[in-house]
């Protein structure tokens, strides 16, 4: 991809009315473009970020076996009254069509996915079975903030598990979905907490996943013999640890990338959604839920990967593996020996990002550590005249040389 003909652009002014890390350089670094309070456009770059994301998402959903769907964002309202929330809801975006008819914009989606399962379920034995989607998804929030992290629009994979019973939705809950999304985590180069909190009308407890950051909107008090954690709300000193019995703690600043909890068969009764069990006898669907906000992740991963000069972004989320710049573009040797460089790389396969724009090195340098691809390549007069180009990895001070002609050491690094 040519930088000169990419829908990009930076910026030196940080937002006024938005003091998150997040917001700052997303917005700075042309990766997201603010609408309103709470909404935002991702801008190409950004969004090829939140797709490698939700890429590692999905390929974890599909390795348990979970189907993909897509649910609608308009739902109905009959729906949400059948459960009890059109009116409990506070956060609930609540349409009327100019027919009169009523809606709401999901912000989550157990009153669809609940009778969608209906021509599905009918014995045990098509039990256990899960389904999960990726979706835009919107919440009525009193007071977006932090960038990315409290939105009133955002992208968000839920997955839904059925089963037969309690037992076997607490056996896939901890030999499935929390190993599974651990991987996904490790995946992006987060070290994600498992958390306990309030389970409220379901269960004793559900879990989050927290990452630890000095900016995170949330406090997490760690068992300092296992590694469990408790969020605030549910966490007393002196109360031993579920796991292993410690109770000794430590606190730590987080944000929530995901939360797992039991429905129970709150919704499968809601919309009679029930199995015939070996005996010939009707049962409740027991249910559970998996969430991960996918561009919430995005913001995280910034609060996370950051210095003073921009993003440092994790080769496997990064927008491109390799930013190029092209220094004295103006010498026809340098540029003739930038655009080999560009056309064996993507002859590879390998994703580029060639800054070739007529701008000073000073600028393209500045350019380069705000959007931070993991590693960044120069080539200018003076390194043509050694036959080599640069080699910089985004937060590392060393620059190392490595001849035009043996470009593919580069694919090895």
């Amino acid at each position: 991809m040519r930088q000169s003909q990419y829908f990009l652009k930076t910026s030196k002014t940080q937002p006024s009315d938005d003091p998150s890390v997040n917001a700052r350089l997303l917005e700075q670094g042309g990766f997201v473009q603010k609408v309103m309070a709470g909404v935002y456009t991702f801008l190409p770059l950004g969004l090829r970020v939140l797709a490698k994301i939700e890429d590692i998402v999905r390929a974890e959903m599909d390795k348990i076996g979970a189907g993909e769907v897509l649910m609608p964002a308009l739902q109905p309202k009959e729906n949400w009254a059948k459960t009890g929330r059109w009116d409990e809801l506070d956060v609930l975006f609540r349409l009327k069509s100019r027919h009169g008819y009523d809606y709401a914009l999901g912000p989550t989606h157990e009153e669809i996915v609940t009778p969608a399962a209906l021509p599905v379920i009918s014995s045990y034995r098509d039990l256990p079975l899960a389904v999960y989607q990726i979706q835009t998804k919107f919440r009525d929030e009193p007071r977006a903030k932090s960038g990315l992290l409290r939105t009133r629009e955002f992208r968000m994979k839920d997955l839904y598990s059925f089963h037969t019973d309690e037992k076997d939705l607490n056996e896939y809950y901890e030999k499935v979905a929390i190993p599974a999304y651990q991987r996904i985590y490790r995946a992006m180069g987060l070290d994600a907490v498992l958390t306990e909190a309030s389970g409220g009308t379901f269960s004793k407890f559900s879990h989050e996943f927290q990452v630890e950051i000095p900016s995170g909107e949330d406090y997490i008090y760690v068992c300092e013999k296992c590694g469990l954690a408790k969020n605030k709300e549910i966490f007393e000193e002196g109360v031993a640890c579920t796991v292993c019995g410690g109770k000794k703690y430590r606190e730590a600043a987080a944000s929530e990338v995901g939360n797992i909890f039991p429905l129970k068969t709150k919704y499968s009764k809601s919309f009679e959604l029930t199995y015939t069990d070996e005996k010939g006898k009707k049962q409740d669907v027991v249910m559970g839920c998996y969430g991960i906000g996918t561009s919430r992740l995005l913001g995280v991963l910034v609060e996370k990967y950051h210095d003073s000069r921009g993003i440092i972004w994790p080769r496997s989320v990064a927008p491109f593996d390799f930013h190029l710049l092209l220094l004295d573009a103006s010498d026809p040797k340098v540029a003739e020996a930038a655009e080999q460089l560009y056309g064996a790389l993507q002859a590879k396969g390998v994703e580029v990002l060639l800054d070739d724009r007529d701008m000073s090195a000073g600028v393209k340098f500045v350019d380069s550590d705000l959007i931070g691809i993991p590693r960044r390549l120069v080539v200018s007069a003076r390194s043509v005249e050694k036959g080599s180009f640069e080699l910089k990895a985004r937060g590392e001070g060393k620059t190392e040389l490595i001849e035009l002609r043996s470009f593919e050491k580069l694919l090895s690094k």
